[in-house]
Order: C-alpha cells, then structure tokens, then sequence
C-alpha cells in the first residue's frame, strides 16, 4: 500500500475513516458508513513515508487496513477532570 485516503465523517466529530483506494468503500460495513455519515475527503497519505498513521505505527496501521480493508480513527476518550479529583481524594466513582 502506497497511498490511503482519509476521510472525515460527516457525523462524528473528530471521527476519520482510511480506505486504501480513494472513493473504495466496498469493504466498509454499510452499517457504519450510515453511523458517520458521507465520509468527506480530507488528503491522500503517502503511507511509507510517515512513522505513524491515526496515532498507530505504520505496520500496525497497514495490517488493520489490509485485514478488514478500511481502518477508523474514533476521537480520543475525553477525562473527567471531576472524577480524576474525586479519585485523587480517594472517593469512590459515581455509580
């Protein structure tokens, strides 16, 4: 794999999807391309040139997308700074 197409969904924020062929969405599950939405394209990545690929390194990045012929970057989990507190002064979670 040379090139992968990013495409940001159209639905959920900070959500991208990579196919390897540009406009290809024949191997993502239509479930999931209605849960983001049209996929909007952003840039095509040249794979062999960078480290990392949607924070994954290069090999582990290109056997996701060979494996299942798509890879999807959903946003980083968001950390309650409340709960962070409340753990630090040793109260239990919220149920």
């Amino acid at each position: 794999m040379k090139l992968c197409a990013v495409y940001k969904a159209s639905r959920r924020a900070d959500t991208y999807l990579y196919v390897p062929e540009k406009g290809d969405f024949t191997k993502v599950p239509s479930a999931l391309l209605k849960a983001v939405g049209t996929p909007l394209f952003v840039m095509l990545i040249p794979v062999g040139k960078r480290e990392h690929i949607a924070n994954l390194p290069r090999d582990t990045f290109i056997e996701k997308v060979q494996a299942e012929g798509f890879y999807l970057q959903l946003p980083p989990k968001v950390e309650s700074l409340l709960e962070s507190h409340r753990q630090d002064l040793g109260h239990d979670p919220k149920p």
